[in-house]
């Protein structure tokens, strides 16, 4: 029977700005990242296709089609440390244009020598929007980075 997997463990990395010729796991692998701290959500992305549709009139039949991929905006919110190396590399690469190399480690690893699975992308920071709330509220900060490549997966393994 399969386990489940909590996201308590989870973490994310921002590296160096990139071009779209950094293209596959290998080259994403040897780079050098900074974790971002104090990480309380990473939100949903994966490729979702869009829906290309066509109506034939000689019988009002919708046809549909797979379109374009696109892997999505993910929002990530922290808690606000302007100490944290890597939320003040989320907070340079908003202020350009510039796509940057991210990785995704899962707490996964199916034995206690193994090794977790591992997404790389690109993205650009699109947003950095602070959310102070009320007393009893951590000041966070929600981040978009709007995915423009595949999701290069590395699988966990066992050692």
């Amino acid at each position: 029977m399969a386990e489940i997997v909590t996201a308590s463990g989870a973490k994310i990395f921002i590296g160096s700005a990139v071009t779209t010729a950094t293209d596959t796991t290998a080259e994403f692998a040897a780079l050098t990242y900074v974790e971002i701290g104090l990480v309380e959500t990473l939100g949903e992305f994966g490729d979702e296709s869009n829906g290309v549709n066509f109506t034939a009139l000689n019988d009002a039949r919708v046809r549909k089609a797979k379109g374009a991929r696109d892997a999505g905006t993910l929002a990530l919110t922290v808690a606000h440390d302007p100490m944290d190396a890597g939320q003040a590399a989320l907070e340079a690469a908003e202020a350009t244009s510039s796509k940057f190399a991210f990785k995704v480690v899962y707490p996964d690893r199916p034995t206690p020598s193994g090794t977790d699975s591992i997404d790389y992308f690109r993205a650009l920071v699109m947003s950095k929007r602070k959310n102070v709330g009320s007393a009893d509220n951590v000041i966070r900060r929600t981040y978009s980075l709007g995915i423009d490549s595949q999701i290069f997966n590395v699988p966990a393994a066992s050692a």
